[in-house]
């Protein structure tokens, strides 16, 4: 269900390579799962969970939400390469690609996008190999304060 891995590509100590990978149902459980085992994660790699935890419960929402496709899963990776934090969110619907718009002021929905842009550094959608999509966020990624 989920993978943790090292690159084997010898580096320096301060500059580990670190991934976790997870492919969960397309479900509203599914959206809490990626959000909570993240959290978790992050936690283990002694990081800190804000932004990436609202980050990573937007992403899954809207893989669920807009990305669902009957009896398919998404994929979230999490993996930290020196100081950035890369959130990557993968669902099999390709053909729906995310524009961030502004919600009426009455909505109960559509400013999750707008909030990936605020909290994220850098944010985008890569498409592919059909009929999937992947849209990622990167933050910084520094140590958790005491640690």
């Amino acid at each position: 269900m989920n993978q943790e891995t090292s690159d084997p590509t010898p580096r320096l100590a301060a500059d580990p390579v670190r991934n976790f990978s997870l492919q969960l149902s397309s479900t509203p459980r599914g959206a809490r799962l990626a959000r909570l085992l993240a959290t978790e994660q992050l936690r283990t790699w002694g990081l800190p969970s804000h932004p990436a935890e609202l980050i990573v419960g937007e992403l899954a929402a809207n893989a669920v939400t807009h990305g669902r496709v009957s009896g398919r899963d998404f994929r979230l990776l999490l993996y930290v390469v020196g100081d950035t934090l890369r959130i990557e969110v993968t669902d099999t619907r390709g053909d729906r690609l995310p524009h961030p718009q502004q919600a009426a002021a009455d909505a109960e929905s559509g400013r999750g996008l707008l909030l990936v842009a605020a909290l994220a550094d850098r944010w985008g959608v890569v498409p592919g190999p059909p009929p999937r999509k992947t849209i990622w966020a990167e933050v910084g990624a520094g140590p958790m304060p005491g640690c």
